[in-house]
């Protein structure tokens, strides 16, 4: 049998954020551009040209990921041998001007990404100075949105936890490795 009592209307649900919205339609927009260019470099030249853009965009960003991650390795092993943490470039990286490796490996992946405008974004982060204009408003903008800086990786997956939309708790038992472990309970025999 039916009660004659009326459901309650379901939770609207959450609205997607702008860069959701926008995102997919930003990428799209950049892909037809760089068709587009391709399509009029081929047509004012010849194909042939438009190819070997292409093609020499992504020898080149392979070199400079290539020459990123060597750099960064090398880093690396400086460290673990010194025991000093792997916190930016070293002395010789003087080429980077103090970048460090991420901007090189964004340039480098973009020049391999077929295209133009792709490959004059590239060139952006690889030129020193419009390199370091990039990070300095990048950490500026990532700074400036993080309110909350977990301290480590468990912070941030309980933080996480606490703010699911659907308010659900997981029911269980905290066991910590810190404190000793109580002895099971003795009941008293059953006499009878």
């Amino acid at each position: 049998m039916t009660s004659g009592a009326i459901p309650p209307p379901s939770p609207r649900p959450p609205q997607r954020s702008r860069a959701r919205r926008f995102i997919p339609l930003g990428i799209a927009a950049w892909v037809v551009l760089e068709i587009w260019l391709l399509i009029v470099v081929a047509d004012a030249t010849s194909g042939l040209t438009a190819f070997l853009l292409v093609v020499a965009g992504m020898v080149a960003g392979a070199l400079v990921i290539k020459r990123a991650g060597r750099r960064a390795w090398r880093n690396l092993t400086t460290s673990m041998q010194t025991g000093a943490p792997a916190t930016g470039p070293t002395a010789s990286d003087k080429d980077t001007s103090g970048q460090g490796n991420t901007l090189p490996m964004l340039g480098g992946l973009l020049l391999m990404v077929p295209g133009l405008v792709s490959d004059v974004a590239a060139l952006l982060c690889l030129f020193p100075p419009t390199g370091k204009l990039i990070q300095r408003r990048a950490e500026k903008l990532l700074s400036r949105r993080t309110a909350y800086t977990p301290r480590s990786f468990g912070d941030a997956f309980q933080q996480a936890r606490m703010h699911r939309p659907d308010g659900k708790v997981v029911q269980g038992e905290v066991i910590r490795d810190d404190e000793p472990p109580t002895p099971p309970r003795q009941d008293p025999p059953l006499t009878g």
